[in-house]
């Protein structure tokens, strides 16, 4: 038994921020933030907007494009790190909105890396037996969370949502999910709040993301680079198997390393970070989507997807559409 990716959505909220907003905004310029991160607008949710709004448009497509109903969806995993509420929750205010009751619905808090793990735990769910119908979401809110009086990452982070269906399959569709976390790294990208740490001061639960821009850059390539041998070697490929490179959209500066390593020109790696810079866990589902919907990625041919976060967490999928 395997487990394949029968459908994909994508979503974007209305209100885009260009980077000639950011110039009237801060001390900064179009052609400074194009250059070092490849972005040139971000999409930004509307007040009460929330994560599961993104998230659910996102899921519907996905749904739609897999020719199931959401009646049929038996499994949710939902990777974020801007949820709506502590609890109940993403899966859970998912699941209400479609209305699949009753089946397994939970979030997985592992930053930009969120889908990835996702999406390694219904693999393994949907192997086993034990889901026939799994709805992986990636959403994030991070306007919420982001300093914009820092420029170092208010003209990073944005707002969406992407999702994917998988079915079993007696043909491999996710050949294999390669997971990992290294904490001892959390003091160089995370965001400065939290419930218990804050309880002397209910205003700063929230929290902004901080960022050591340079060491997350050094040590984002040099661990994505392992991260691609590793799934290469678990089944005995060759980089010259793989047809797409689907990365997390941090900073076109990784993907391009990342491109370099798989010898694979930018025509064959699915780049959206201009369009929406840095959605974190919706990266990934995202380009996915981009791919798919306009007849890049085809049917047979085998992707690989990886991301990488804060904590530091990271992971990779190799996939065979």
């Amino acid at each position: 038994m395997y487990s394949r990716i029968v459908g994909t959505g994508a979503y974007l909220p209305e209100k885009v921020l260009t980077n000639f907003d950011l110039e009237k905004m801060m001390d900064t310029s179009d052609a400074w933030i194009r250059e070092r991160t490849g972005i040139e607008r971000r999409h930004i949710a509307a007040e009460g907007e929330t994560t599961v709004d993104l998230a659910e448009h996102a899921a519907r497509r996905a749904i739609d494009a897999a020719g199931v109903r959401p009646e049929d969806i038996d499994f949710i995993a939902f990777g974020t790190t801007t949820p709506d509420l502590i609890f109940p929750n993403c899966g859970v205010l998912l699941q209400q909105r479609l209305g699949c009751f009753g089946c397994p619905a939970f979030s997985v808090e592992t930053a930009c890396s969120g889908f990835i793990y996702a999406l390694a735990i219904a693999d393994k769910f949907v192997r086993a037996g034990d889901a026939k119908c799994a709805l992986v979401v990636g959403a994030e809110t991070l306007s919420r969370i982001t300093d914009w009086s820092d420029r170092s990452t208010a003209v990073l982070f944005a707002d969406g949502a992407g999702a994917v269906v998988l079915r079993p399959s007696s043909e491999p569709g996710i050949l294999s999910t390669h997971l990992h976390a290294d904490g001892s790294y959390k003091d160089l990208l995370y965001c400065n709040g939290g419930v218990s740490r804050n309880v002397v001061d209910p205003a700063r639960a929230r929290g902004t993301i901080a960022m050591v821009g340079n060491e997350v850059f050094k040590i984002a390539v040099t661990t994505l680079g392992k991260a691609v041998d590793e799934a290469l070697a678990a089944n005995g490929l060759d980089k010259s198997a793989v047809d797409w490179l689907v990365p997390h959209q941090a900073n076109i500066r990784i993907i391009q390393a990342m491109a370099r390593k798989l010898d694979l020109p930018l025509e064959r790696v699915i780049v959206t970070v201009n369009e929406h810079g840095n959605t974190s866990a919706a990266s990934v589902p995202m380009a996915l989507d981009a791919g798919v919907r306009d007849g890049r990625i085809k049917p047979g041919q085998l992707l690989l997807l990886e991301a990488f976060g804060g904590g530091f967490t990271w992971g990779s999928a190799l996939v065979r559409l």
